[in-house]
């Protein structure tokens, strides 16, 4: 994958704080009338974005859960759904510039304390979604608020940062799901499937399906997509960094993607349609 992710704790401190930055950025040139505009997050408008990344790092920083009555909205589907809507419901009285003055002040807080976990990098650290090691702790709030900073920018009309260190490790994290979806998209045993990001972030990823000891579907990782395979049954799919991304997390439908095929029409359609990993 070119460019690539990012693994070290300082490098993947460095990617939150210009994902954390951008959205800043993002937040200071917002008219009042770009907070109202919906996003592809079901339900979220643009303010609501910066309330949840607001909301979320909040918690992380050791703040409490908002003691909100969250109304049972058609978008919500779990626990877990429920949970992050209180940290959006409680701020949809507050106006959106109120908002991003919330994550001014709290953001360097934020990079602060992820600084202080290199201290010992090794270290277990007590999370509010459990036991994270620090690499592990700081990877998933950058898939989280870089997502959501593409939601921002997608209801704005302004893309960006499709070439970032945290865009390439949201990339890597869907590549590396690639197994564990094909094993779920209902593909006769011996289909290989390999999917290609054609940039900014470029990456390749291969699958082939064949049966567990159970005789259930499994998915056998192709190394990079590129490992020789004996089976002809071969299908590509080929899509931008945005289109796969967007796709990853749930926001665009199969059928609205933009995306090339070489092989069974179908076969892509049921690996798009399992692609999706965000709750």
């Amino acid at each position: 994958m070119h460019p690539a992710a990012p693994t070290e704790l300082t490098e993947l401190i460095a990617a939150y704080s210009a994902t954390g930055q951008a959205i800043l950025d993002l937040g200071f040139t917002c008219h009042e009338d770009d907070f109202t505009k919906p996003t592809q997050c079901p339900g979220w408008t643009v303010k609501d974005q910066f309330s949840h990344v607001v909301g979320l790092e909040d918690i992380f920083n050791g703040g409490p859960t908002p003691e909100v009555e969250v109304p049972d909205y058609k978008w919500l589907r779990s626990d877990f759904g429920r949970f992050m809507e209180a940290h959006v419901e409680a701020r949809r009285g507050t106006p959106g510039p109120e908002v991003v003055a919330q994550w001014q002040e709290l953001f360097p807080q934020r990079v602060a304390a992820l600084h202080q976990l290199l201290a010992d990098p090794e270290t277990i650290v007590e999370t509010a979604v459990g036991p994270r090691r620090p690499v592990d702790l700081v990877s998933l709030r950058i898939v989280d608020m870089w997502c959501h900073e593409q939601d921002i920018r997608q209801a704005l009309n302004r893309p960006g940062n499709l070439d970032t260190p945290a865009a390439a490790l949201f990339t890597g994290r869907l590549m590396a799901a690639l197994p564990i979806r094909a094993a779920k998209a209902g593909l006769p045993i011996g289909t290989t499937v390999i999917v290609e990001t054609t940039g900014p972030v470029n990456a390749r990823s291969g699958v082939r399906v064949i049966e567990d000891e159970n005789g259930k579907p499994y998915g056998e990782a192709l190394f990079s997509g590129d490992s020789h395979v004996e089976s002809t049954d071969v299908t590509s799919i080929r899509m931008t960094t945005e289109e796969f991304t967007r796709r990853g997390a749930g926001r665009i439908a199969t059928e609205d993607l933009r995306y090339h095929v070489e092989g069974d029409e179908d076969v892509a359609r049921r690996v798009l349609d399992a692609m999706a990993v965000t709750p």
